[in-house]
């Protein structure tokens, strides 16, 4: 079902899926069609709602445009938009608009004559308002209708008032009528409500002291004395008419204090946009309150600084303040304040005790007692009570009132896991902001307009915010001081990484990212400073918890305490178990606290999480692969321990969860001239690239090795770099590229004398050449590389060369003697123990018994490789296999099986770029024009 909303900003959302609506002036038609009866709305008149005499040049081309767009996106939701002879209108359906909602429920509560039904109604209609109706949404027409729709509510409101009044229920709606009569001073129903509710709280002195001043400012601004049934309600009251009973004493009487409702909350944050799921719990943990265990509900809302916990507090307080009508209160316990210390337990209590008008001289001097006065104040009362900027759980938890009936709101930059554990806290933690929630607000700070002008400018000005409220904050206030110079100006200036945190500083405390972060660093303990510094150098978007074990030259168990303080203060972030990752601008920081507090800037370190990437690297390379050549290592330096890896399976879930990370070690490694390390993690990669079909990666990587072996004057490198980048060139079907690099490593290893070497490479020569149609050139390779094996006896190389030489037998015709060979190449894998040559040989096997029509023998091949393919993570080979699987099955007219075989690889192969994506493609669209099975004659495909 589809809703939509008008009472605040427009929405329309699928269930909890926002649906995007367009730009503002598209919402406006949206909102001219929504806001109606549901008459149909002439194409003049919505010109007119939403231009009013402004209409653009061509307006009307304009105006079908955005409906047309309307119309896709409301039609999947089963709203349609349609034209009918009197104009436009919205065949609803199932949705629902918040409009017509509070409508229909206001008409059914004034109809209701028992005031204890219609009291729900009122505050369902009333709920249903979000803010500041169409909020965003500009036209004089929509301005007369949200000025209507304000109309409404107030009057809504003083219908409910007046049923909360007659129902005895004063003392819930005392709150909200003190703030409503400052606001509209000359309003006499509300005054009349105002003075009837403190009268009947025992208040009657402060109800005949209100009437005075209702009367005064309108004999000033009017000149006319109050209407009668003010004045008759004044008379009343003077008398203690019996019509006007007086309230029982409540607790704060008992005590001598007068029932003040205190109204302490800041203003409504303007700026506030996003956080729906975060809104969302917090709604859900008021609607728990009345669960057994009679516990005051609190929710602690944590997060890093700037990240926009106190607006998020006051956002959901001020939207939800009808439900506390006995008061809220608020302190700032300025547990991070760069310019102060924490509040003292005994100045925040005082402070809640003046606002409950306690009188100072019935203050007792134990701050305990203090703290037993404040809980009996609140005892019964449903009041709010909103703890800012909390140090820790302990001072957040002497401030908790004992009744069940308070809510509070805890924020801290630290993780309050004592009040979720002790007290039963809701845990609510704020991340960065959305895409979507970021643009929007940089649009309400600069406006559409300035926001549109400039749109790569304001997504390189995102970009660098990352996310973070207060750094989008304080580039729109720098923005909206130089109201005239383009926005590209100041996203240059955020563009280069070391001067970011300069820019992002508006030029107060408040109002600098830098001096945020700083807050939270000086909170630290030495320890967790020093691991804060190091893990903000080390290289990718996350770490894992041995690889800072590394970084520190310490056991991955003794940083656990650190990161635990680090995470709790919202400086790290646990993405998943054991894996640790830093803001993108709280890294910045870290870097710059590292260059400054380290005496070699961190670069010890650095070579450590360096040798430990390399070492795993390598020790997860030959899981992979155990039978290829291996390369010296170094020993690690003292203090790096590499992670031990116990198979295969787990070789390649490490490569695939530090596939980003072990890229920027590389790039690391080359920038601090590390040009070994380089070359041999770009190496260790090399096999996890080919399984994976991360071909780009594969490239970019070995160029990297290639320059490196240059520089360091290494041959054999030099030489095993180009032969590599042979091999990735061809597996993307770079025919001429490959075959290049070919023979420059094999004329390096000519000149080297390496024969094992010049095997490997006559291999390749021998794929590129087939590759390129040029059969017997590869069969030569495939066949002197064979001879170069048999006589280093290196017996891994010989198994792949038998295949090559098997495979390439079938290209020319000799499928016996391919037999033969391929024959020969399983039984040597399978005695060396190397399942991924065994995957091959099965497939090359495979492929001489379909050329032979020997069907049933070749499905049976491939079924093996298959098998043994899938146990090692090789996708590239899989595609290759499920592609002759499905010719197989085709040659046999099982279309089905053909298709389904051919459709996986085709899934895999789109996944990571294999060149046979096309032909796969054309095969499976050539299969469904294929005649049925009965057509067939009986015939088999030789393919």
């Amino acid at each position: 079902m589809l809703e939509f909303r008008l009472l605040g900003t427009l929405e329309a959302r699928a269930g909890e899926r926002p649906v995007a609506l367009g730009h503002a002036r598209q919402q406006c038609v949206l909102a001219a069609l929504l806001a109606g009866t549901g008459q149909p709305v002439p194409a003049d008149q919505l010109l007119h709602r939403v231009w009013d005499d402004r209409v653009p040049h061509r307006g009307r081309e304009t105006l079908y445009a955005y409906l047309s767009r309307l119309r896709r996106t409301l039609e999947p939701h089963s709203v349609r938009l349609v034209r009918r002879s009197g104009g436009y209108t919205l065949d609803l359906g199932e949705a629902t608009v918040d409009l017509h909602r509070f409508r229909h429920l206001i008409a059914r509560a004034r109809q209701d004559t028992d005031d204890r039904s219609a009291l729900p109604l009122f505050e369902e209609a009333l709920g249903l308002w979000r803010g500041e109706p169409l909020a965003g949404l500009n036209s004089p027409w929509l301005n007369t209708v949200r000025e209507q729709l304000r109309t409404e509510r107030w009057a809504t409101e003083l219908d409910w008032t007046d049923a909360l009044l007659r129902t005895g229920r004063h003392s819930e709606c005392l709150a909200g009528l003190s703030v409503r009569a400052g606001q509209y001073p000359l309003d006499e129903r509300l005054a009349g409500q105002f003075m009837l509710a403190l009268y009947r709280s025992g208040r009657a002195a402060d109800a005949l002291a209100h009437y005075r001043r209702v009367r005064g400012q309108l004999a000033e601004e009017l000149g006319t004395d109050p209407a009668a049934p003010l004045q008759q309600l004044h008379q009343q009251i003077l008398t203690g008419d019996a019509a006007l009973p007086l309230a029982e004493p409540g607790p704060a009487a008992r005590t001598g204090a007068p029932a003040l409702v205190p109204r302490q909350l800041p203003g409504r944050p303007r700026w506030f946009t996003g956080r729906e799921r975060q809104l969302a719990e917090l709604d859900k943990a008021l609607g728990s309150r009345g669960e057994p265990g009679g516990t005051v509900m609190i929710s602690a809302i944590g997060g890093s600084g700037g990240i926009g916990k106190t607006w998020l507090a006051l956002h959901w307080a001020h939207h939800n303040i009808g439900r506390f009508p006995d008061g809220q209160l608020y302190v700032d316990l300025r547990g991070f304040d760069p310019s102060d210390r924490p509040v003292a337990l005994t100045t925040a209590v005082r402070g809640f005790l003046d606002a409950l008008g306690v009188d100072s001289g019935s203050v007792p001097v134990d701050v305990q007692a203090q703290l037993g006065l404040y809980r009996s104040l609140l005892e019964g009362r449903h009041m709010l009570i909103v703890l800012d900027n909390a140090a820790d759980a302990e001072q957040a938890a002497a401030l908790l009132p004992g009744s069940a009936t308070c809510t509070v709101l805890v924020t801290s930059r630290r993780r309050l896991a004592g009040l979720a554990s002790a007290h039963g806290a809701r845990m609510v933690t704020l991340d960065v902001l959305a895409d979507a929630e970021a643009r929007e607000l940089i649009r309400r700070h600069l406006g559409e307009d300035r926001v549109a002008a400039e749109p790569e400018a304001v997504a390189a000005l995102l970009e660098h915010c990352a996310g973070l409220p207060l750094a989008i904050s304080v580039v729109a206030a720098r923005a909206a001081a130089h109201p005239d110079f383009p926005l590209a100006v100041l996203a240059e200036e955020l563009r280069e990484e070391s001067a970011r945190l300069d820019a992002l500083d508006a030029g107060d405390l408040t109002a600098s990212v830098r001096a945020a972060f700083t807050v939270s660093y000086r909170a630290l303990t030495a320890g967790a400073a020093k691991v804060f510094r190091l893990v903000g150098l080390a290289p990718g978007p996350e770490i894992g918890l041995a690889a800072v074990g590394s970084l520190l030259a310490c056991p991955a168990t003794a940083v656990h305490a650190a990161l635990r303080e680090l995470e709790n203060a919202h400086l790290v972030r646990q993405s998943v178990p054991g894996r640790y990752r830093l803001h993108d601008l709280v890294r910045l920081y870290a870097v710059e606290q590292a260059r400054t507090e380290l005496a070699d800037g961190g670069a010890e370190a650095l070579s450590r999480v360096v040798d430990f990437c390399l070492h795993t690297a390598y020790a997860a390379a030959q899981r992979l692969d155990p039978h290829r050549d291996g390369i010296g290592l170094t020993a690690a330096r003292p203090g790096v321990t590499p992670l031990a890896l116990a198979d295969q399976d787990a070789a390649l879930a490490w490569f695939t969860v530090e596939h980003p990370t072990l890229l920027s070690t590389i790039d690391l490694a080359v920038r601090t001239r590390h040009d070994a390390h380089a070359w041999q993690l770009a190496w260790s990669l090399e096999t996890f690239f080919d399984y994976r079909g991360h071909w780009h990666d594969w490239i970019a990587g070995q160029h990297i090795a290639l320059d490196a072996a240059q520089r360091l004057g290494n041959v054999s490198w030099e030489a095993a770099a180009h032969r590599s980048l042979g091999n990735v060139y061809t597996q993307t079907g770079r025919l001429d590229e490959g075959h290049t690099h070919f023979r420059h490593a094999l004329d390096l290893y000519d000149a080297l004398g390496d024969r094992d070497s010049q095997a490997h490479t006559r291999r390749g020569l021998g794929w590129v050449c087939n590759q390129q149609g040029r059969q017997q050139d590869a069969l030569d390779h495939a066949t002197q590389a064979l001879t170069l094996y048999r006589q280093t006896g290196h017996q891994a190389g010989q198994a792949k060369a038998l295949n090559n030489v098997g495979w390439l037998n079938i290209a020319l015709g000799n499928h016996r003697a391919a037999l033969e060979y391929c024959t020969q190449a399983v039984a040597l894998n399978q005695a060396i123990g190397d399942r991924h040559g065994e995957a091959g040989a099965w497939d090359s096997l495979g492929y001489a018994h379909h050329h032979l029509t020997e069907y049933t023998a070749a499905l049976d091949c491939y079924r093996r490789a298959l098998e043994l393919d899938r146990s090692f993570g090789d996708r590239y080979g899989e595609t290759e296999i499920l592609h002759h699987l499905g010719d197989t099955h085709l040659a046999l007219a099982d279309l089905q099986a053909a298709q389904l075989a051919w459709r996986h690889a085709l899934e895999i192969a789109g996944e990571i770029g294999h060149p046979a994506t096309a032909e796969l493609r054309g095969k499976l669209s050539g299969l469904l024009q294929t005649p049925p099975a009965d057509d067939l004659g009986g015939e088999t495909t030789n393919c």
